[in-house]
């Protein structure tokens, strides 16, 4: 399955990082279904990894700009009351970050160098608080639109087994290195996805090596979401047509 299918039957797992438009609800969170249902399928899949990746990029906002309201952070409220993560020094993000990060870690093999670039991002993109929303908007272009690219860019790739993982990162870092150095694409949409993308990178200045990081888990994730049935791809595709 690619990002395509995805993105397009699974929306759920790239909701906004805008808390005015949250719409799920935070008691829901996989924190919940780990601790008190057992049954769960999947767990540490591609849901819970975009969870973990809210719950951060809020934590580092709250810690970066001082915000002290938790109905603003609905996914770090969720993370800090399943976990019952305490708070550092009266100031909220600071001990949610590290427990979020040192989850990332474990689950994923996430790189210190990676929570270490959405700090810097968040700290030249989001000044005051008023910045906050246009910054997740643009974040949430960003991964959208690279991962419809990459999807669209790798195709075949994505039979390659999971456990060729090596060969995978290596497919995954050349198609990142094409969307940003090559310019010679015969495919009109391809070019102006890539322009977007660029656009979006520039934007919130994360590196190359960032992207494929970030770009290298969707993938390996992605490979292990269930198929959706023909009900839920109808309802998808009606839903996007609205």
């Amino acid at each position: 399955m690619n990002f395509s299918f995805i993105l397009l039957y699974y929306p759920n797992k790239f909701l906004t990082f805008a808390p005015n438009l949250y719409k799920r609800k935070t008691e829901m969170s996989f924190f919940s279904d780990i601790f008190k249902k057992k049954e769960k399928d999947n767990v540490g899949g591609m849901e819970d990894f975009m969870t973990l990746i809210r719950v951060y990029f809020q934590a580092s906002l709250a810690a970066n700009l001082g915000i002290n309201n938790l109905a603003a952070l609905p996914d770090m409220m969720a993370f800090k009351r399943s976990l019952k993560v305490a708070t550092v020094n009266n100031k909220l993000g600071i001990g949610e970050k590290k427990a979020c990060k040192n989850l990332l870690q474990n689950l994923y093999g996430i790189s210190d160098n990676f929570f270490k670039e959405i700090d810097a991002s968040i700290k030249k993109g989001c000044r005051k608080q008023t910045d906050v929303a246009n910054y997740l908007y643009l974040f949430q272009g960003y991964t959208q639109e690279l991962m419809m690219l990459m999807g669209n860019l790798m195709k075949w790739r994505f039979r390659v087994p999971s456990f060729l993982r090596k060969a995978l990162r290596a497919m995954t870092d050349k198609t990142i290195d094409d969307i940003f150095n090559k310019n010679d694409w015969n495919d009109e949409a391809t070019r102006k996805s890539i322009f977007s993308v660029r656009k979006y990178q520039q934007s919130l200045g994360f590196s190359t090596d960032w992207t494929k990081e970030y770009s290298y888990n969707f993938i390996i994730l992605a490979k292990k979401e269930k198929k959706p049935s023909q009900a839920e791809i109808a309802e998808a595709e009606a839903k996007m047509k609205k």
